[in-house]
Order: structure tokens, then C-alpha cells, then sequence
């Protein structure tokens, strides 16, 4: 076994979701990415192996109203979009794969907009 960085990142990542997968009783997984410049979300019918929906800050309608796409309120802003293509797609339950990253920052933010939006998890 490895103890590189990269590894344990990928063992936290793993750990997480097979928890989540023993969890989600055929509920959705909102699946968060977070970079040094931007956050992306999505969401995946573990099932079928579908993305239902998505969102990022590089999204063409989100990157021209963000500073930048690495910070609280642009993770927000992608809470709040993805929310709103989920709705629309017909999505309400979900569950919420945070992969290795700590509940913390963007991560946080984006969460919380996306409840806001009217997901529940």
C-alpha cells in the first residue's frame, strides 16, 4: 500500500462513496469536483450510470457573472443553477457525495445553495 498523497486521496474518495452507495436507497448522488479555480457539480443516477444534471463555473451564463470561479460565492452560484436544472429534469431527493473533500468552504456553500434551491438532502 502507498502512502503517496494522491492515494489516500483516492482511498478517502472510495471510502466515502461506498458508504453513500450502501446509503441511497435508489436516491440520485449530487457529486461534487473542486479545483483551485472552479467547483463543478453533478448529479448521477448510480442505476443507469447517467448524469441527470450538471453545472460549473465554467458554465457560458455563470463564468460572465463570477470574479472568479474558485471562491464561495461562485460554488453558490453553481448550488444554485444545479438545483435549478435538477428541478426542471424532475429531480427532488438526492444524496450528497462530497468525494474526499471536507464539508468545509465551498464545498459548504455549494451545499447549502443547492438546499436553498430546493433539493433535499
Amino acid at each position: 500500500m502507498s502512502n503517496k498523497p494522491d492515494d489516500l486521496f483516492r482511498r478517502r474518495r472510495a471510502r466515502t462513496r461506498f458508504n453513500l452507495r450502501r446509503a441511497a436507497k435508489g436516491r440520485a448522488r449530487l457529486s461534487v469536483f473542486r479545483s483551485a479555480r472552479h467547483i463543478y457539480a453533478q448529479i448521477i443516477d448510480d442505476a443507469l450510470g447517467h448524469t441527470l444534471a450538471a453545472a460549473s463555473t465554467l458554465d457560458a451564463g455563470l463564468k460572465e457573472s463570477l470574479k472568479t470561479g474558485g471562491d464561495k460565492a461562485a460554488a453558490s452560484a453553481v448550488g444554485k443553477l444545479l438545483a435549478e436544472r435538477a428541478k426542471a429534469a424532475g429531480i427532488e431527493r438526492v444524496i450528497f457525495d462530497r468525494g474526499a473533500y471536507l464539508y468545509h468552504g465551498r464545498v459548504k456553500a455549494l451545499a447549502d445553495a443547492a438546499r436553498e434551491g430546493g433539493l433535499d438532502f
